[in-house]
């Protein structure tokens, strides 16, 4: 458990009761840094399309009359989890790029593949094609989910932070909301051009946007520092000032990440953190969940499987939106606690449903293992109970763990170990993400359906407990007070 507190607004100079900081902030102008954040998550909405994209792909692909491309249930399982590997690798291979390239010429970089793999896509010959091109997007997508959160972090202020980096998630759902309805009309071909078009915006957008100051400063290059502070924060501050307080934390740290930093506890403490992160966001149950949901609309009579996605996708993207308008007010913690809370209950319910619904193995001699779609013989009256219980688990996790692991990891780690660390994270995330996706019918069998959501709701419940005892607050502060709290805490 950690402990210590954050550096605390008394360290700072005052003027009349007023910190330098709220003086400088108060001058603040926030036009261009929105300008640079929208830039940015362009990635993420990208990186929304990748994983929207499959969906109704899958539907048109494995219906084709092109035997060449024609998906049978196997194919199309991977072509869907086949992005999780390219993303585990784009965590390792972003990890090593950000940190010697760059925060700005990184996310520009990835554009590539992006398009590359989309290209791969709508010129498909045959099935490698289209493995090819999922995982080129794949790649480009975990590089993203790491070189985002970084340069967002690294630009904005702590007033800000937080918003802007929920926005990252935001974004994500809304790039799968999109690729859903827009595959209701276009066909797979057409629909992986449209997918292209966000990936070659950004790259043209960030072309005018400057790089982080955090990483300028570490490189030496201050007068390119203050000219990127100018630009996000507007002529009316004090550039020099901000300019100071970043490089003392930067000559402070010096040098590059080494194996030896793991035995600093300012370093590992955060580690850690960021790693079990990104291992309970997705032992929530998520993508069960998600995996689950057209059997379920189904079940409540809803015959257009491709609706219900959007439906699901548009409860996603109001309550991430929800959750970046309050992040800055209410904070991690509280957030984390609240959606852990409702995942938990909702899970419950939803393994309830699922108990109550099971045929009871008692009546048969030869009872069958529970299968991937709902029983036909679930009561109807029933069918409101899971619908109510995936529409709330949705939105707890829209409203805190889909966002705030990815916040969080992007503000928590030293500058000198921040790209390594949130590579290890991204690594983490994805590599659970594709185990909890292909082994969940394996699971679904060897613990029945509900008591698999049991498990997952008893996931929930260590989500709570882990965010009460071992995540900091780190709403209104900046990432040097952040890194001043783990040094402060390994000395006690």
């Amino acid at each position: 458990m950690l402990r210590g507190s954050m550096a605390s607004q008394e360290n700072k100079p005052l003027l009349h009761g007023v910190t330098l900081e709220n003086l400088y902030l108060n001058k603040v102008q926030n036009k261009n840094l929105y300008l640079a954040t929208f830039a940015a998550v362009l990635g993420p909405l990208s990186f929304g399309f990748v994983l929207g994209y499959s969906s109704p792909a899958i539907s048109y692909l494995s219906k084709t009359s092109d035997p060449l491309v024609r998906l049978d249930k196997n194919e199309a399982s991977w072509f869907g989890s086949v992005v999780t590997i390219g993303a585990a690798f784009g965590g390792l291979l972003g990890g090593w790029v950000v940190d010697r390239l760059g925060r700005k010429l990184t996310l520009m970089l990835c554009s590539l593949p992006f398009v590359f793999g989309f290209t791969l896509i709508i010129s498909a010959e045959n099935i490698s094609m289209l493995y090819a091109g999922r995982i080129l997007t794949g790649l480009a997508s975990g590089v993203t989910s790491l070189v985002v959160p970084l340069y967002i972090s690294e630009t904005a202020h702590p007033r800000v932070r937080g918003a802007l980096g929920s926005c990252v998630q935001l974004m994500v759902v809304t790039g799968i909301v999109g690729a859903y309805t827009a595959g209701m009309v276009l066909e797979w071909r057409w629909l992986a051009l449209l997918c292209s078009v966000p990936p070659f915006l950004m790259l043209l957008l960030m072309g005018f946007m400057p790089e982080s100051p955090r990483f300028l400063l570490s490189q030496s290059k201050r007068v390119e520092a203050l000219n990127a502070l100018a630009f996000l924060r507007g002529p009316e501050v004090d550039h020099e000032w901000e300019c100071q307080q970043i490089e003392a934390y930067a000559e402070e740290q010096g040098g590059s990440f080494s194996i030896v930093d793991l035995k600093n506890p300012a370093v590992y403490k955060p580690f850690l953190i960021g790693m079990l992160l990104m291992f309970f966001q997705q032992m929530t149950g998520i993508n069960a969940i998600m995996f689950y949901a057209g059997s379920i609309f189904e079940e409540a009579k809803f015959k257009n499987s491709s609706l219900a996605s959007v439906i699901l996708g548009a409860i996603q993207v109001i309550f991430t939106a929800v959750a970046a308008l309050i992040m800055d007010r209410a904070g991690r913690k509280l957030l984390l606690v609240l959606s852990g809370v409702v995942m938990t209950i909702s899970c419950t319910t939803f393994g309830l449903y699922f108990k109550i619904a099971e045929p009871d193995p008692n009546n048969s001699p030869h009872p069958t293992p529970p299968s991937n779609s709902l029983s036909s013989d679930n009561p109807d009256r029933l069918t409101w109970l899971a619908l109510v219980s995936m529409a709330f688990f949705i939105a707890g996790f829209a409203l805190g763990w889909g966002p705030i692991p990815w916040l969080v990891m992007s503000e928590i780690f030293p500058l000198r170990v921040r790209g390594v660390a949130s590579g290890s994270c991204v690594v983490t995330n994805w590599t659970f993400a594709f185990l909890v996706t292909k082994e969940f019918h394996d699971l679904m069998v060897a613990l029945t359906s509900w008591g698999t959501f049991w498990f997952f709701s008893g996931f929930c419940v260590l989500n709570v407990i882990f965010t009460l005892l071992v995540v900091p607050e780190t709403k209104g502060k900046t990432l040097e007070e952040i890194e001043a709290y783990f040094q402060g805490s390994s000395a006690t």
